[in-house]
């Protein structure tokens, strides 16, 4: 489910019309950090580097903080929240045109948002400030927001996983690209220095996780495999209260909208999560 609905999130950070929303706000929209860090951090409210870089985990606290706290100078999280259901509407109609008011789509919104009401928020900072947020009316915005919950709340799961397993930030990439996730240029997102990514290499390598070369070892790749299973296990509560059949329902009916979002080009072919990687 979490593959099928990320990229249905996802749209926020890469589709022209929600760069046209982050523009009228004020951000820089030559490349996307600027608004993604807006878009994604306003629901806690105001928050400072230190927090964000704490929710969001993989990325280096230097450039957390080259984009937070300025980010609430150029708008203000009221304002950026209310221009992220604006944005997501024209890049959904955008996307899908008159499918939007379809029964199906209706349908996999409520389907969606029963799953994200029975997500338990204790302990997951993202997943509680969007849950927290009032429900849109129209129904494919019903289910961005719903599959944004959803997809921090696994995601706040999978920090859960990774302190668990004794993998810090850049420990989380570097073991994560040293299984194959991603070629390892493409952590270079995240802005950890060289200094700082060889460091948790050679962290890793002293745990016995990694070899020189920065291929996980045995060990290594069985404690990812731990990550991802404890990460599915921490997620599958929203996907248990909602029951075997109405989940095959769902699947069903987003799977068009997700061939539709990955057949349009707008999302990266290779990102830092390893969708599709075991």
């Amino acid at each position: 489910m979490w593959h099928l609905l990320e990229p249905l999130h996802a749209v926020l950070y890469y589709t022209p019309e929600v760069f046209e929303e982050a523009a009228d706000l004020g951000y820089p929209v030559e490349e996307r950090w600027p608004s993604y860090f807006a878009w994604r951090a306003a629901p806690l409210g105001a928050p400072g580097a230190v927090r964000v870089a704490s929710a969001f985990y993989s990325f280096s606290p230097a450039m957390v903080a080259a984009h937070v706290p300025a980010a609430w100078t150029v708008a203000p999280p009221k304002e950026v929240l209310a221009a992220r259901p604006r944005g997501i509407d024209r890049a959904y109609r955008s996307l899908f045109g008159e499918a939007l008011d379809s029964p199906e789509v209706a349908r996999a919104a409520d389907l969606v948002r029963r799953a994200a009401e029975a997500a338990g928020v204790e302990g997951r900072p993202l997943a509680a400030a969007n849950a927290e947020l009032p429900w849109p009316d129209a129904p494919h915005l019903v289910l961005w927001q719903a599959a944004t919950v959803l997809r921090e709340h696994r995601g706040d799961g999978h920090l859960a996983a990774l302190l668990t397993a004794g993998l810090g930030p850049a420990e989380s990439l570097v073991s994560f690209a040293a299984i194959g996730a991603a070629p390892t240029g493409t952590f270079a997102s995240r802005g950890w220095t060289h200094a700082e990514w060889d460091a948790a290499h050679q962290h890793l390598a002293g745990r016995g996780l990694v070899d020189e070369d920065g291929i996980a070892t045995d060990a290594g790749r069985a404690l990812r495999a731990e990550v991802e299973a404890r990460t599915d296990r921490l997620a599958a509560a929203p996907w248990r209260a909602l029951g075997t059949e109405a989940v095959d329902e769902l699947g069903e009916l987003l799977g068009p909208l997700w061939v539709t979002v990955l057949g349009s080009g707008l999302l990266p072919s290779v990102t830092t999560l390893g969708i599709g990687k075991v």
